[in-house]
């Protein structure tokens, strides 16, 4: 049975609380990926009822997405191409379905909701994956897609702030003091995308509306900062994109 959770709000303690959480993202991911999913369905459902809606989570590994999808109401499908991340909890998610996000197992319209969070950087054609989203989304149904920009302060993931200076430079510093290659690796599994590169994507896509283009973990005073380039690219840190289906 679904428990109702409290209504979003996008204040600016809810803004420190997860930025500080990314100092544990890799030593308890419990509470770090626990906390931002049940932000990001609490989001989610400040632009659509949930209840009893199919989303897709792509990109969801080991379900933590999908728990806090379902305490909405929902009825969550992960998406996922590694089996390992997947498993990574004990167990596969349920409902779990291993594909790539590049070409989704998923027939067209199937979905009411298509979400993905923190992964488009991670592939290296994003705007195929963003297609893809949209094409497995049902007419009138919701896109929610998120993603750390390069130029953000963690553009570089485990390497940043260094990747201000280049990529390959930030990953073999990050070598050379760990002894070990970052799990993102530049050029590999960790890609440049850009907040303009996003819009023009999303604003030029014939299939969808622009909901919301919003900076993900800001208070709602401070969204003005997608309007202004440049700025953006640095201020932002991950850029939330609500789009709807035609």
């Amino acid at each position: 049975m679904s428990v109702s959770p409290e209504p979003f709000r996008a204040t600016l303690g809810r803004s420190v609380r997860l930025l500080s959480a990314f100092r544990k993202e890799q030593s308890d991911p419990d509470f770090f990926y626990g906390m931002l999913a049940r932000d990001t369905a609490a989001q989610l459902a400040a632009y659509t009822d949930l209840r009893g809606a199919l989303v897709a989570d792509v990109g969801g590994g080991p379900g933590y997405f999908t728990d806090a999808l379902r305490a909405h109401g929902a009825r969550p499908v992960c998406v996922d191409c590694d089996a390992g991340e997947m498993a990574g909890r004990g167990g596969m998610p349920e409902d779990a379905v291993l594909g790539s996000a590049l070409d989704l197992p998923l027939r067209d319209a199937s979905v009411d909701v298509c979400l993905s969070s923190n992964v488009l950087e991670h592939v290296p054609r994003p705007w195929r994956m963003a297609a893809e989203m949209v094409r497995v989304t049902r007419p009138g149904g919701i896109v929610y897609l998120s993603f750390t920009n390069w130029l953000s302060p963690w553009g570089g993931h485990e390497t940043s702030p260094w990747h201000y200076l280049g990529g390959s430079r930030a990953a073999r510093r990050y070598t050379r003091r760990h002894g070990r290659p970052p799990k993102n690796e530049y050029g590999r599994t960790l890609f440049p995308v850009s907040i303009a590169a996003a819009l023009r994507w999303a604003r030029g896509h014939p299939g969808v509306d622009v909901v919301d283009a919003r900076p993900r973990y800001h208070p709602d005073w401070a969204t003005w900062v997608v309007r202004v380039p440049g700025l953006r690219e640095v201020i932002s840190w991950n850029l939330l994109l609500v789009l709807r289906r035609r």
